[in-house]
Formats: C-alpha cells, structure tokens, sequence
C-alpha cells in the first residue's frame, strides 16, 4: 500500500483519523473530496465534488463513517479502492477481504472471518474467529464480537457493545453502545441495553 497514492473521499472527522494513520505508515494522502473539508486538510488539493479525473493514478478509500453515506457514494466512484489496514492492528493473513475497508488503529480480525466491502473497523474492535461482516458496516471502538457472530449489511455495531457467539445481527440494524447482545437481531431493529432488547425496527 505504501507504493500506492491515495485520495479521501470525505473529509470530516473519521477522515482525519485516516489521515493520520495513512501518513503515520508513509502512504500518500493526494487530495481530498468533501464540499466542507476538515481544516486538518487544509494543505491537500480539495474538491467540492468527486470527479474520476481527480488524481486518475490513485486509489480511492470512502473515509465517511456513516453506513448508508458510504454505500451511496461507492456509486459514483470510478476509481480503485484501497483498503487501510493500520499497522498496529492485529489481522489475522487468513481471513476474506473485501474492498474499501478500514481497519482502524489497534483493531484485531481473527483467522477465517469475512468481511465484506467498505466495512469500518473502528478503534480497538474485536472480531473472532469465523465471522461474516457484510458490506457497509460500522464496527465502533471497543465492540466485542465473539466467534461465529454474523453482522449482514449495513449494520452498526455501538462502541463497547459485546455479541456473543454465533449471534446474528440483520442489516441495517443497530446496536445501542455497551450493549450485551444474547438474540439474534432482526434487520432494521435498534436494540439496547443488557441484555439488549429491540426499542423500534424499520421497514427496510
């Protein structure tokens, strides 16, 4: 990756956080694509909008921490993606991974997961052995899960949320932070609390 230039497209808070790590491991931050850039990017060339023109050589990673931002600008990008994996995470060589995907500082990926495109990874995250991460999804800092834990598209997982082994959460459900999670979660449902329990679910 560090022969590898790279444009951020999305430039708020979750990028800088990718930023400093891009660099921190020598990768090439060429420009960034945000109509209200992060001043940390103040010293990149900026764009207001995504253009396949901009810096055609490069590789393009989504830095935007919300699921379905992420999955509505994949549509428009005609770059290559590139996945971050920082150095300080622990990832295990024998796992699947997708495209796009952030695998943030000090994150640990356990032997034969699988993990789908643009999934974020957050900050000391937790992922055992034989998982399945659908595309899109937010794993936040600190989450637990077990062994086996099946995570479909979309979903996002709260900061210090633990799911026990084998749980199945649906897409583009929600998991509350610090949540205990001991039942399957059904897709759109929001759940919360110890152990958790559904407070609405949408239509998808």
């Amino acid at each position: 990756m560090k022969k590898v230039e790279i444009i951020l497209i999305g430039a708020g808070e979750h990028a800088k956080v990718v930023y400093d790590g891009l660099t921190d491991m020598g990768v090439v931050v060429t420009a960034v694509v945000d109509p209200n850039p992060n001043r940390a990017f103040e010293h990149l060339p900026s764009y207001a909008q995504y253009d396949s023109s901009i810096a055609d050589y490069a590789k393009a990673i989504i830095s935007i921490g919300n699921n379905s931002a992420r999955q509505q600008v994949e549509k428009q990008v005609k770059h290559a993606f590139a996945n971050f994996i920082h150095t300080s995470a622990n990832v295990s060589k024998k796992i699947s991974l997708g495209m796009g995907c952030m695998i943030m500082q000090g994150a640990v990926v356990q032997v034969d997961s699988q993990i789908g495109n643009h999934v974020l990874i957050n900050t000391r995250a937790s992922i055992d052995h034989d998982a399945k991460i659908g595309s899109y999804v937010h794993i936040a800092p600190g989450a637990v899960l077990c062994g086996r834990v099946t995570v479909e598209e979309g979903a996002f997982i709260g900061a210090g949320s633990v799911l026990l082994p084998g749980i199945v959460i649906g897409k583009w459900a929600i998991v509350g932070a610090g949540s205990v999670v001991t039942k399957n979660v059904p897709d759109g449902a929001t759940v919360v609390g110890n152990p958790a329990r559904i407070i609405k679910t949408k239509t998808l």
